[in-house]
């Protein structure tokens, strides 16, 4: 089996935010960020791989701070998790004033990435070289949570959800019920 260091497929991405970037509020539009996301997913991931790779899923995104216009933004990326033919990219993003030198730390992320071969197939990528204890603790922390995510899961198909277990938990949410019998 292959191996890879991690550090050889990390990938660090600096734009400027233009006015064309922006949405009406005059913030960097957050699906314009994200799409910057994916692309660096996409290279750290193929990088790593040596295949052209698709996104499969993307982890929680949480906005922290807005991003201005006329600000550099920074995309960090590495491979934090390595399966049989997918691997997780963790992404972190922050934005730069130009004026200031202030740095923001805007949000981070995970974007799981699938390797394919030219006819659309799942290939097999190298695993990754856990050489700090920082590593070992994200690709621990990945596979905690795709246990909690399958377990989750589980309780919510429809033939094991149970309605009932729910309702009283409603009443303090912003909602009404209105079952029909």
């Amino acid at each position: 089996m292959k191996y890879a260091a991690i550090e050889s497929s990390q990938v660090t991405f600096t734009q400027l935010m233009l006015p064309s970037h922006s949405n009406f509020s005059g913030k960097i539009h957050g699906g314009y960020i994200l799409s910057l996301m994916d692309q660096v997913a996409f290279s750290c991931a193929s990088r790593h791989s040596g295949h052209y790779c698709v996104t499969a899923s993307v982890n929680k995104v949480d906005f922290l701070h807005p991003i201005e216009v006329g600000e550099l933004v920074t995309l960090k990326s590495s491979i934090n998790y390595t399966g049989r033919t997918s691997m997780v990219v963790g992404i972190r993003v922050e934005s730069e004033s130009i004026k200031t030198g202030e740095v923001k730390h805007c949000n981070s992320s995970y974007f799981t990435m699938v390797a394919k071969d030219a006819e659309g197939n799942n290939v097999p990528i190298p695993g990754i070289i856990l050489s700090n204890a920082d590593s070992v603790r994200r690709f621990a922390r990945i596979i905690r949570r795709n246990e909690l995510a399958k377990k989750h899961s589980a309780g919510f198909k429809r033939e094991n959800f149970i309605v009932n277990d729910y309702l009283e938990k409603l009443t303090t949410q912003n909602v009404k019920v209105e079952l029909a019998v």
